[in-house]
Parts: structure tokens; C-alpha cells; sequence
């Protein structure tokens, strides 16, 4: 990361600008250095072309091009290419702060051109045959409009930096504000903090403390999942740079910008069902057993056990082979899933062995509103609804005092239901 330092002197201004809603930029010195550089940074090509001007260096003068679509200036000398950016600080600042600020153009910087809505150059670079890329920098007299047209989208994007642009990445909230010299400040809270008073939330700097934020739900329970939908809240990350930020995300959901950045770029390698569970060995090696060639109902079940988005934020893109998908919808998550998960596949293990029993049929005499009851229990014990509750709701037949009636009812001294034990040989203990 370069360090910004002010230029002396210098006016926070931008003639390119003028609209009352676009912030004055305080340009630093770093960025006036880098961009005197640009036309020499790359041998092949003496001109810098990307969004909202151009450069060029003219050697046999020792002087500079620069170019909006405001117009053309010549022979520059170093001190008049200064004002000249300075004129033009938002554009040239939005080039510094991606360029040589996060300096990445892998997942990270297109997770920051993302999160404040730079899809206008981020498309671009997804080209094959970009007009930014080195190789593709144009010499001589650019073509009229080729600077212009990508300038008012950074505008209007500034506008909006001014106040702040938010996103959500699981159940995290990312607001991108700007700092006077165009850097970006990022702040991430719980979704659920949204207009909480920073004051009133517990702040942090250290993108690695996120790491003991998610591991606790907030009633103090292990999450194995870290996307699962229960990261607790009352935190916030005030002030965090680029990488501060990326950290942090990536801190709380591993490896989701990687795989949504694949994704978007078309080359999100997914790994299905079958493929997956025919890679298990040892004692997971069984759930390949799972699959008796009666079709694939129960990947059906997993997948709807797993991977709704009450249980993970992930949008699932795995299916049972590449040529048979599932009919349980995959969730509307913003980042992918490209393979079953651990938790997946240690759960599959568990039901591998469960489903390889036969079945049997077993009589028990209870009464409408019992088994109504036995049926209300499942469903909040899926849904993790039990501890919602209230011991005075026993209109719900998932109340304690409801479920401990019936079991005192209906359950002998020995936890059989109405008696009916069942047979050792038929149990269903399972290490």
C-alpha cells in the first residue's frame, strides 16, 4: 500500500466536478508521484489510458499529455501535471485508490469495486480484450469520447460515497464512505445493527478479533458453520481500510469472496454431490454406499435439510452430478456454495448409516391431538424454534410442559413410546 501524504499547497478542487453533491478531494502527493509515473511504468506503451483521462509522457521534451473530455493539455511540466490532477481529482483519485491504493485485481479489488458499485470499470476488466490493459493502451492522439464516457458514472459514484454506499454480505453490513483524499474509509456491523449508534456498539480495529466474534452464537453455542445465519451482534469495525475490510470479511465468512469472484468471472469450479462423496475416505468413505442406484432422493433430502437459507447463508450451485439437478431451491445467498460443506458431508455420514435400516412398522395409539403434537415438535426442533417458546404457551405443542405430559403419559419407565420398546437388533445408535 503506498502512503498518502497531502501535496503541499494544494486545493481541495475538481474542475471536472462541479456538481454540488460530488466532494472536493484533497489529492495527496503519492498519487501526483504515481501518476507522473504511469506512462513509464510500462515499457510496451507510453500512454495511460483508463477511466476519465489519459497521459502521456512526451520523453524528447521531458514534458506530459494529459487529456479529459474537457480537453487536451501539452507539453506539461511535472508542476503543471499537478494542477492539472488536481483540477481532475476525482477521476485521477479513483484510478490512484484502485491502482496502487488496493493495488489487487484478483477477489479483493473487485470485491471493492463492487462494494461501492465500480461495475463500470469491473465489467471492463472482465473483457478479454479490455481497453485498460497495457497491451491495449492506445499512443498518440486518443480517440475523442474514449475519456469521457466512463467519467460521470465515478461522479455520480462519488456523490453517493459522500453519504456512504452500503452493501450486505451475509449478515454483515459494509458501508464505504470517503476520506478528503479520496481513500476509502469501511465500516462493518451485524446486519442487525443497522441505525444503531456507533456508541452503543462494542468497536474493534483488529480484522483477526472477528474470528471470536463468530465463533459463539449469541446464546454463547459453538457455530461450526461459520455462514450460518446466527453471527451474533453488538459489534462494529468503525475504521477500516481496504484491507482492513477484506480481512475482516474474510475473517467472518472464509474463502465467499474467492468463490463469488469466480463465479462472476464464469470459472467458479463446482464440485457435485456424487463427484464429492466418491472423493470421501476413511470413515466417511460409507456415504459413497448412499447411492444404491435408486435415484437421488436423498441428496433431495440433504440439500433441503442443509442448505435452505435458514440454516446457511451460501447459495447452493452444487447438484447431485452436472447433468441431474435437485428441485430444492438452491437459497438466494449472495455468494456461493461450490461443493457440499464438511458439515454436509459429516451429517450424510450419520444418515448413510440410518437410511441403510429397513423399515418396520410400529403401532401406537394416540390420540388426534398427540400425534398432531409429536408432528409440532419435529417441525420446531427443525427449526430451531424450540427455544422461542414460552412456558406459558401451551397452546404450542412443542411447550415444554405439553411435551413432558405427553412423555409422562405415553413414554414407560424405560422411554419407550406407549410401551412398545424396540428391538436391539433393529436400534438406532450409530457411532
Amino acid at each position: 500500500m503506498t502512503a498518502n501524504t497531502h501535496a503541499d499547497g494544494a486545493t481541495p478542487t475538481d474542475a471536472s466536478g462541479g456538481g454540488e453533491d460530488v466532494p472536493s478531494i484533497d489529492l495527496p502527493t503519492a498519487a501526483i508521484d504515481a501518476l507522473a509515473r504511469a506512462p513509464n511504468d510500462d515499457e510496451r506503451s507510453p500512454t495511460l489510458a483508463v477511466d476519465g483521462f489519459r497521459i502521456a509522457s512526451d520523453d524528447d521534451a521531458d514534458t506530459y499529455i494529459f487529456e479529459t473530455s474537457e480537453g487536451r493539455r501539452t507539453g506539461l511540466s511535472r508542476e503543471t501535471l499537478a494542477e492539472a490532477a488536481r483540477e481532475h481529482a476525482v477521476v485521477v483519485s479513483d484510478w490512484y485508490v484502485f491502482e496502487h491504493v488496493v493495488d489487487d485485481e484478483g477477489p479483493r479489488g473487485a470485491f471493492l469495486r463492487w462494494l461501492e458499485g465500480a461495475t463500470e470499470r469491473l465489467d471492463r476488466l472482465d473483457r478479454p480484450n479490455r481497453p485498460d490493459r497495457p497491451d491495449d493502451r492506445l499512443d498518440g492522439h486518443p480517440e475523442d469520447g474514449d475519456a469521457r464516457e466512463p467519467r460521470e458514472p465515478i461522479r455520480d459514484r462519488y456523490a453517493s460515497l459522500a453519504t456512504g454506499v452500503t452493501r450486505e454480505w451475509g449478515e454483515l453490513r459494509i458501508t464505504v464512505t470517503l476520506a478528503d483524499d479520496g481513500t476509502r474509509r469501511y465500516e462493518i456491523r451485524h446486519a442487525d445493527a443497522t441505525g444503531i449508534d456507533r456508541d452503543h456498539l462494542e468497536s474493534h480495529e483488529d480484522p483477526r478479533t472477528a474470528r471470536s466474534i463468530a465463533k459463539h452464537d449469541a446464546d454463547g453455542r459453538y457455530r461450526p458453520l461459520k455462514t450460518a445465519p446466527t453471527l451474533p451482534t453488538g459489534w462494529v469495525f468503525p475504521e477500516l481500510d481496504a484491507r482492513g475490510c477484506y480481512e475482516t470479511v474474510e475473517t467472518f465468512y472464509p474463502a465467499t469472496v474467492a468463490n463469488w469472484d469466480r463465479e462472476r468471472r464464469g470459472a467458479l469450479d463446482v464440485s457435485h454431490w456424487h463427484e464429492t462423496m466418491a472423493r470421501q475416505t476413511g470413515i466417511y468413505g460409507v456415504i459413497e454406499t448412499w447411492d444404491r442406484g435408486e435415484g437421488h432422493e436423498h441428496v433431495e433430502w440433504v440439500a433441503e435439510t442443509c442448505c435452505a437459507d435458514s440454516q446457511c447463508l451460501k447459495r447452493r450451485e452444487w447438484e447431485y452430478d452436472a447433468d441431474t439437478p435437485l428441485s430444492v431451491d438452491g437459497g438466494d445467498g449472495v455468494f456461493p456454495c461450490r461443493e457440499p460443506c464438511s458439515l454436509v458431508v459429516s451429517a450424510a455420514r450419520q444418515w448413510t448409516k440410518l437410511e441403510s435400516e429397513a423399515e418396520r412398522t410400529y403401532e401406537f395409539d394416540l390420540t388426534p391431538s398427540e400425534k398432531e403434537q409429536v408432528e409440532a415438535i419435529i417441525d420446531a426442533v427443525a427449526d430451531g424454534r424450540v427455544g422461542e417458546i414460552r412456558e406459558a404457551d401451551v397452546y404450542e405443542g412443542a411447550n415444554r410442559y405439553r411435551t413432558r405430559f405427553l412423555r409422562a403419559k405415553r413414554f414407560d419407565d424405560d422411554g419407550n413410546l406407549c410401551g412398545i420398546p424396540t428391538d436391539p437388533d433393529e436400534g438406532t445408535t450409530v457411532e
